[in-house]
This record gives structure tokens, C-alpha cells and sequence, in this order.
């Protein structure tokens, strides 16, 4: 098993799960609908001064299945350069 987890910026929420719904993988996932934090892109702390916020998607997926989340995760980063949104994958012992 692969855990995904995808944090991105909630702008591109939609986007991310239309696509990820359209092709029929990561059907089983959590969602944490709030993340504040700092990265690569705009601070997102939901206040005044950084009002955005971002969400984390967690999926456990087959390997087959985390491939093909890359690549539409990869298309989605392309729709929209210059939102915040990473993809990090990690080998599950269960």
C-alpha cells in the first residue's frame, strides 16, 4: 500500500477531486478540510493577514493507483501554477 497525502490550496480543491472522481481512483480517502502553514507558496494561516487556508487529502491506494494520482495531480499544478500544491507519497507497512 502507498499513503498519498496532497495539501493543497482550498482555491484548487474542486479541481483536485472532480479529477481525481473522473478517473475513478482515490475513491478512499480522508479529507482534513482546514490546514494553516507555511511553504513553497503564500503563507496560509486563515487570518487577516494571510486569510487563505489549505486541505489535506490522505489516500491509501495500490501502487497502480498512486501512479495515476501523480500524473492528474501533475496536470492539475500545471492548470494553475501559482497555487500551492504538493504531493507527497510514502511506502505503508500495512
Amino acid at each position: 500500500m502507498i499513503r498519498i497525502e496532497i495539501i493543497a490550496d482550498n482555491a484548487v480543491e474542486d479541481d483536485i477531486m472532480e479529477a481525481l472522481k473522473e478517473n475513478g481512483v482515490g475513491s478512499c480517502f480522508t479529507k482534513i478540510p482546514v490546514a494553516h502553514g507555511e511553504g513553497d507558496s503564500t503563507p496560509k494561516h486563515g487570518n487577516h493577514i494571510w486569510p487563505e487556508e489549505n486541505f489535506i487529502l490522505v489516500i491509501y491506494c495500490e501502487r497502480d493507483e498512486a501512479e495515476s494520482i501523480r500524473g492528474l495531480i501533475r496536470e492539475v499544478k500545471l492548470q494553475f501554477p501559482n497555487e500551492g500544491i504538493k504531493l507527497f507519497e510514502i511506502e505503508s507497512a500495512v
